[in-house]
């Protein structure tokens, strides 16, 4: 697949997410493209789970995670978020060393971490970063790498090299869709290769994940469900998801129940 082809479904995929709908005949001109070539993409998105094919076009498949700002996304369910982030800090013990995860729920940990005593944290987040850096008791490693500007995360082959010569007692880890199947899921590939990593250095694996993110799937696999330890969310979880998840051996908090 050629550069152009990935750019160009990329900006389809963004047109998607914030109009609802698309048009072959609009997009075909927008990009300079056959509509024979729009129709191969609107196919090849659809087999991807993010569109739904139309008569002319495509509408957008509401249960499909795409890839937000992290602006956008922390405003979303934050009271949820915020809940979520003081129940995870309570698995956090003085001295402990962590990994904490870019994203919207996350980031909503560090102000709990303030109380604890000689941590370790690293992080590929310039955000979480920068906020840790102002408390005294804890010891910030941020990984190096590519900046991506939604998410403020540092990704790439670099941040993969210097994460894998660590060991750590506890991964906080996000993610944009948990699906029973797919399981933790994100539409960034990068991403989703150092969260991998993240995983295999990580003595525990708590996920933290609002209901909204059940039932969603995006394009790149993280971590299949029955291998994560812990998973915190809330009372909006199905309890087909809930049911299932006790019974391979996940510990499912829910902090509103």
């Amino acid at each position: 697949m050629s550069m152009d082809t990935v750019k160009r479904r990329e900006c389809i995929m963004d047109i998607l997410c914030h109009k609802g709908s698309v048009r072959v005949d609009a997009l075909s001109k927008q990009f300079s493209v056959s509509s024979v070539t729009i129709r191969n993409d609107l196919r090849y998105l659809e087999g991807k789970g993010c569109a739904l094919r139309s008569y002319g076009g495509a509408m957008v498949n509401h249960k499909f995670a795409f890839d937000r700002p992290l602006q956008v996304k922390g405003g979303v369910e934050r009271d949820i978020k915020i809940r979520i982030a003081q129940k995870a800090a309570e698995f956090v013990k003085d001295g402990d060393s962590l990994l904490i995860d870019s994203g919207s729920t996350t980031a909503e940990i560090v102000p709990f971490l303030k109380p604890r005593r000689d941590l370790v944290v690293m992080t590929n987040a310039l955000n979480i970063a920068y906020e840790l850096s102002s408390f005294e008791n804890i010891d910030v490693m941020i990984l190096g790498g590519h900046v991506r500007k939604k998410s403020y995360s540092l990704y790439g082959f670099m941040a993969e090299q210097q994460l894998s010569l660590h060991r750590f007692d506890t991964l906080f880890l996000g993610g944009d869709g948990f699906d029973l199947e797919a399981g933790i899921t994100t539409p960034n590939s990068e991403e989703a290769n150092l969260n991998r990593i993240m995983c295999n250095v990580a003595h525990q694996i708590i996920a933290v994940a609002d209901g909204s993110k059940f039932g969603r799937k995006s394009f790149c696999l993280i971590r299949k469900a029955n291998l994560i330890n812990k998973i915190i969310t809330d009372s909006r979880i199905p309890d087909s998801y809930y049911q299932f998840l006790i019974s391979i051996g996940v510990d499912v908090i829910v902090v509103d129940d």
